[in-house]
């Protein structure tokens, strides 16, 4: 259950534009402060770029599929529609595996304190969990604070962005822990995939920071 709350097994993150590779994240503070250092001229450099370890989500620079469903926020429900919300600026589409496990309610807590710093650059966030709408009405005031969507991930979408949680090779029902960000356009500039959840919220951020100097 570890990894459900967000404190399991280490994935990967994805930049898309640079040469450079080897980002995979360390648990341990030095190494996360040497992490640091190699990101920073990474963002500088511009877009996106690549690491890998066994790949497990929508390749880098791919279309991101359209699709729309039904969500909530601040209690209500909504409807989603990737299309449309790109047409008023990037995405950043979270997917997370349970709503009021430990590990996806503080990573929503940690997006909705981020929400309006990626407004002010003109994204929108959206979590999606497989989780029924009823959930999501009440994770979206409870763990998110009313600052921002989440949405029904179903079958179709999880298989679409290849992003099923799986236990020994065995599906969970859910979806993993990954973290897209989508520019205007439709494709994926920043992937990061982690069932620890706390690098999502400042990676996506900063994939959204250099989104926003690339704008004429």
């Amino acid at each position: 259950m570890l990894s459900i709350l967000g404190l399991g097994r280490h994935r990967h993150a994805y930049l898309y534009g640079s040469s450079l590779q080897g980002l995979d994240r360390p648990h341990h503070d030095a190494q996360t402060e040497g992490m640091k250092r190699i990101l920073a001229p990474l963002f500088a450099i511009g877009f996106l770029a690549a690491s890998s370890v066994a790949q497990a989500a929508l390749p880098m620079g791919a279309t991101a599929p359209e699709f729309s469903t039904k969500g909530a926020k601040a209690g209500k429900e909504v409807d989603f529609d990737l299309k449309q919300a790109l047409k008023r600026g990037p995405v950043v589409l979270y997917f997370y595996p349970k709503a009021f496990t430990q590990g996806c309610t503080l990573e929503a807590h940690a997006f909705a304190e981020a929400t309006p710093e990626f407004a002010e650059l003109g994204a929108t966030v959206v979590g999606m969990s497989a989780d029924d709408l009823p959930t999501l009405k009440k994770f979206s005031t409870e763990a998110c604070r009313d600052k921002f969507a989440v949405a029904v991930a179903t079958p179709k979408i999880i298989k679409e962005y290849d992003v099923p949680l799986a236990r020994d090779g065995k599906p969970q029902g859910m979806a993993d822990r990954v973290s897209y960000v989508i520019d205007q356009s439709g494709k994926v500039v920043f992937i990061h995939s982690d069932l620890d959840y706390r690098d999502h919220v400042k990676m996506t951020l900063a994939a959204v920071k250099v989104l926003a100097k690339k704008r004429p």
